[in-house]
């Protein structure tokens, strides 16, 4: 009997799991499709807004406590039908608050210009959003 070389039979199982993973991928492409809205791109960016002022009003101690996450699981209770937009909506709530916790460690003038052009973003996005609504 022969046996395969150690590495030709790694490379046989690391191409067994990429087919698998690319059969798993296009059986789920039609639901993926389903999740995806016409105003996706708005949403995702209206929670990332959310997590930079999270971040922002607590470093300038704002003292808003957890309004912007609790704002945030309202938007996810009302906007995710399933597992997947819960967590694309948190990933950009999350990029948001860590893109601003890795560039501001206290709270500047910068910072708080940010928080008023955000803030600002967030009304602009929230009511573009609210004209959708039947």
């Amino acid at each position: 009997m022969l046996t395969k070389p150690h590495s030709t039979r790694r490379n046989g199982r690391r191409a067994a799991l990429a087919l698998v993973l690319a059969a798993a991928t296009l059986a789920a492409a039609p639901a993926r499709a389903a999740e995806t809205k016409p105003y996706d791109e708005q949403i995702l960016r209206l929670a990332e807004l959310l997590g930079a002022i999270h971040y922002l009003r607590e470093l300038c101690s704002a003292s808003d406590g957890q309004i912007w996450r609790d704002r945030m699981k309202e938007l996810i209770e009302s906007e995710s039908s399933s597992a997947l937009r819960r967590a694309r909506l948190t990933r950009s709530f999350n990029q948001g608050y860590r893109g601003f916790s890795r560039t501001y460690v206290t709270c500047t003038t910068t910072a708080q210009s940010a928080i008023g052009r955000f803030l600002a973003e967030g009304v602009e996005l929230s009511e573009s959003l609210a004209k959708r609504a039947p």
